[in-house]
C-alpha cells in the first residue's frame, strides 16, 4: 500500500503538475487582470488632458520649489504641463508593450534551460555535474537580470508620470489655484500617494530581508542535515530520510512564502461615500512575516516527527519489540529527539511570536516523550496507566503538529502535496520502501483534505479580488461617461485637476504590478545567485561522512539544486503566463488607444478632425474596458475549472486505492485543517 500511494503522489507532483498548482496558489495575488483594467481608463484621461489644454493657459510659477521642479519642464504654461504628462505617459505604455514582449520571450526559454539542468543532476558523473550545470543555472540567472531591467525600467517610466502629476498637482496649490474643498482633496490625495509610495518601500525591504533570510535558510539546512546524518539510527532509517526529505522541501516552503510576499498588494483601496480611493496601509502595519514563516517552514518536519510516535502505537497499546532496541539496549528515540532538539534551537533564535510560542511548545512536548520513553526497559514494564497517559500525549502531538502544518501551508502559500527531489526518491526507491509505515494511510487523507482546503481559499481570494476589481468598474465607467459629455466650454480648472487625480491613481495602480514584476525577478536571480555560490561550492566539497545510509551529503546537495531550480522554473512560468496575457490585452486593447493618443496630441485642436478623434478615442476606451472585463471573466472561469481539475486528480488518484476511511476520522481531519487554515487572528502569522 505504502509503495502505491508513494507512485500515485509522485504521479500528482510532476514539475507540469505543481508549475499549474503554483499558479492557482499566487493567481489571486499576481492576478494581472486587476491592474489591467485601469490602464484604458489612464489612456482616456490623457486624451481628455489633450482636449482640455486647448483651453485658457497660466503660469504655475508663482511660488516654485527653492531648488526648482524635478519633473515639471514648462512650469510658466500649465498647458504644456499638461502635453508633458501625456507624453511621459504615452512613453510608458509603449516601452511597457515593448518589454512585456521581451519578458515573455526571455521566460519561455526558461523550461528549456530547467531540463538540461535536471539531465546533468541525474547525471552519476560528479566532475560533469560540476562542469556543465553552473552554465544551464547562470543562463537562468541571466534571464532574471535582464528581465529585472527591463521591469524595473517600465516601472521607473509610470513612477516618472506620476510623480509628475503630483509635482503639477502641489504647483497647482502652491501657485493658489485651488480654493476650498478642493484644496483639502488635493492635499489628502497627493498624502495618499506618498503613502503608498513608503508603503511600497517597507515592502520592499522587508522582501529583500527575506530573501537573505532564504539564502542562509539554504546553507542552514545543508548544515543541519550533515549534523543529523551523524546520529541517523539502525533500524529506522526510512524516517531519517524522510526528516532530510522535510528538510530539503523546508527551503522550498521559505522560497514559496518570500514569493508570495512578492506578490503582495503595496496598498489596499476601498470606497468611501463620496467615491473616492482611500489608501490604507495594510501589510506594513503587521509585524514582520519573515520570522514567523522561517518558524513555519519546519512544520513538515515537526509533523513527521510526531508521527513517528505512533508508528509503535497498536490503539492504546506501545509495540515495545519494535520501539526498543535489543541489540543497544534502548528505545529508538534518541535520533528523534536530537531532531526535535535541533528544530528548537532553530526557532529559539528568531523573533517573539505565537509561531515561536507554538513551534517551541511542540519540540518540548517531543522532547519530553522522548525522554519518557527512554525510562524504559524490558525489566521494568510499565503498568497501564502510564502507557495510556503517553499514548494521549502522542496523540495529541500529533494533532497538534497536524494544525501546525496546516496553518503553516496557508502561511507560507506552500502546495499540500510537495514532490519528492530525485535524488531522495531514488535513495528509497533502492531501499525497497517508499514510507516508513502505517501513517503513509493516514497523512495521504491529511494531504486531501488540505489541498482541498487551500484551493477552495483560493478561489474565494480570487473571487474577493474580482469583486473589488467589479466594485470599480462603476466608478471607472462613470468617469468615462462624464468626459464624454464634456465640452471645452464646460470644462473648468476644477474639472481639469479632478481628472489629473484620477490619472494618478490610475497610473498607481499599473505601476503597482510592475513592482511586483520586479520582485519576481530579483527572487529567480537571488535563488540562482544561491544556487552558484552557495550551494555548488558544497557539492564540490569531498564527501567525509561515515553513514550506513545511501543518501549522502552530497545526494542531499543535489536535491538542494534541484529544489532552487525548479522554484526559479517555477517562478518564471508564472511570468511567462502573466506576460502572455499582459501582451495579449495590450496588442488588442491598448496600443491602438495609445497611437491614437499620439496623434491627437500633433493634431490641431480648432479642427473638427480634432473632436472626431477625441470621441474615437473615448469609444475605443469603452469598448477596451469592456472586452478586458470580459477577459477577466473568462480567465475566473478558466481558474475555477483548474482548481476543480486538480483536485478531481488528486482526489481520484489517491481515493481509488486508499481503503474506506472511518468517517468520523476523515470529520476530525477535515476539522483540524480547516480550523488551522481560516482562522483570521492576525496574531498567529507574527
Amino acid at each position: 500500500m505504502d509503495s502505491q500511494i508513494a507512485k500515485v503522489t509522485k504521479d500528482l507532483t510532476t514539475a507540469a503538475d505543481m508549475r499549474k498548482t503554483t499558479q492557482m496558489l499566487m493567481q489571486p495575488n499576481a492576478n494581472w487582470e486587476e491592474y489591467l483594467t485601469p490602464a484604458p481608463l489612464s489612456i482616456a484621461i490623457m486624451g481628455e488632458l489633450v482636449f482640455i489644454s486647448s483651453g485658457t493657459d497660466f503660469s504655475i510659477n508663482k511660488n516654485p520649489p527653492k531648488d526648482g521642479f524635478k519633473h515639471i519642464k514648462y512650469p510658466e504654461s500649465f498647458r504644456a504641463c499638461l502635453m508633458q504628462v501625456c507624453n511621459s505617459g504615452w512613453h510608458a505604455f509603449n516601452m511597457a508593450h515593448k518589454n512585456m514582449d521581451q519578458i515573455r520571450i526571455h521566460t519561455g526559454s526558461v523550461p528549456d534551460y530547467m531540463k538540461a539542468a535536471v539531465n546533468f543532476l541525474f547525471n552519476d558523473d560528479d566532475e560533469i555535474v560540476k562542469e556543465y550545470l553552473p552554465n544551464q543555472l547562470d543562463s537562468i540567472r541571466t534571464i532574471a537580470d535582464e528581465c529585472v531591467e527591463l521591469a524595473d525600467g517600465v516601472e521607473k517610466k509610470y513612477n516618472d508620470v506620476i510623480c509628475l502629476i503630483q509635482e503639477l498637482l502641489e504647483a497647482c496649490i502652491n501657485a493658489k489655484h485651488i480654493y476650498g474643498e478642493d484644496l483639502e482633496k488635493v492635499k489628502n490625495k497627493i498624502k495618499e500617494n506618498k503613502m503608498r509610495e513608503q508603503s511600497a518601500k517597507e515592502l520592499n525591504e522587508k522582501y529583500t530581508k527575506a530573501m537573505e533570510a532564504m539564502e542562509k535558510q539554504v546553507e542552514e539546512a545543508q548544515e543541519e542535515f550533515k549534523s543529523s546524518m551523524k546520529s541517523f539510527p539502525t533500524g529506522i532509517e526510512l524516517v531519517g530520510m524522510e526528516i532530510a526529505d522535510a528538510l530539503s522541501q523546508a527551503v522550498a516552503v521559505i522560497g514559496n512564502a518570500v514569493f508570495a510576499m512578492g506578490a503582495q498588494r503595496t496598498q489596499q483601496c476601498t470606497q468611501d461615500g463620496s467615491s473616492e480611493q482611500v489608501v490604507q496601509k495594510t501589510e506594513t502595519e503587521k509585524e514582520d512575516k519573515g520570522s514567523a514563516q522561517k518558524i513555519y517552514s519546519t512544520s513538515s518536519q515537526i509533523l513527521r516527527l510526531a508521527t513517528t510516535f505512533l508508528e509503535y502505537i497498536e490503539k492504546d497499546k506501545i509495540k515495545w519489540n519494535e520501539l526498543y532496541d535489543q541489540k543497544n539496549k534502548k528505545p529508538r528515540t534518541e535520533f528523534v529527539k536530537n531532531q526535535f532538539e535541533r528544530i528548537f534551537r532553530s526557532i529559539e533564535k528568531e523573533e517573539k511570536s505565537k509561531a515561536k510560542k507554538k513551534g517551541l511548545s511542540l519540540c518540548d512536548t517531543g522532547i519530553a516523550i522522548c525522554e519518557q520513553i527512554e525510562t524504559y526497559s524490558p525489566e521494568e514494564t510499565w503498568d497501564k496507566k502510564t502507557t495510556q497517559t503517553l499514548v494521549k500525549k502522542v496523540k495529541k502531538l500529533h494533532q497538534d503538529a497536524q494544525m501546525f502544518d496546516s496553518k503553516g501551508k496557508k502561511m507560507c502559500n506552500s502546495p499540500a502535496f510537495a514532490p519528492t527531489p530525485p535524488m531522495m526518491a531514488k535513495a528509497q526507491a533502492n531501499a525497497g520502501q517508499q514510507s516508513a509505515g502505517k501513517q503513509a494511510l493516514e497523512n495521504a487523507r491529511f494531504r486531501i483534505e488540505q489541498s482541498r482546503e487551500q484551493l477552495k481559499q483560493c478561489r474565494e481570494e480570487y473571487n474577493k479580488a474580482l469583486e473589488r476589481m467589479e466594485g470599480n468598474k462603476k466608478e471607472l465607467t462613470d468617469i468615462l461617461v462624464d468626459m464624454q459629455n464634456c465640452n471645452v466650454k464646460e470644462i473648468d480648472f476644477d474639472t481639469t485637476i479632478k481628472m489629473l487625480i484620477k490619472g494618478m491613481d490610475a497610473m498607481g495602480r499599473v505601476k503597482e504590478q510592475w513592482e511586483k514584476m520586479v520582485r519576481f525577478f530579483q527572487m529567480v536571480a537571488n535563488i540562482v545567485k544561491t544556487s552558484l555560490a552557495k550551494t555548488m561550492i558544497q557539492f564540490a566539497d569531498k564527501v567525509e561522512d561515515v553513514q550506513t545510509l545511501s543518501y549522502n551529503s552530497k545526494l542531499f546537495t543535489k536535491d538542494l539544486l534541484y529544489n532552487q531550480a525548479f522554484q526559479a522554473s517555477n517562478i518564471a512560468s508564472l511570468v511567462h503566463m502573466i506576460s502572455g496575457t499582459y501582451c495579449e490585452v495590450s496588442n488588442k486593447y491598448l496600443m491602438d488607444r495609445v497611437s491614437s493618443l499620439s496623434k491627437l496630441m500633433t493634431m490641431d485642436k480648432d479642427k473638427p478632425e480634432f473632436l472626431q478623434e477625441r470621441q474615437k478615442l473615448q469609444n475605443s476606451c469603452q469598448e477596451a474596458q469592456d472586452n478586458i472585463l470580459k477577459l477577466v471573466q473568462k480567465n475566473k472561469e478558466e481558474f475555477e475549472e483548474n482548481t476543480e481539475t486538480r483536485m478531481k486528480q488528486i482526489e481520484g488518484g489517491l481515493k481509488a486505492i486508499l481503503p474506506a476511511a472511518d468517517p468520523e476520522e476523515t470529520k476530525r481531519i477535515q476539522e483540524i485543517v480547516q480550523a488551522s487554515m481560516t482562522e483570521d487572528d492576525l496574531d498567529d502569522y507574527a
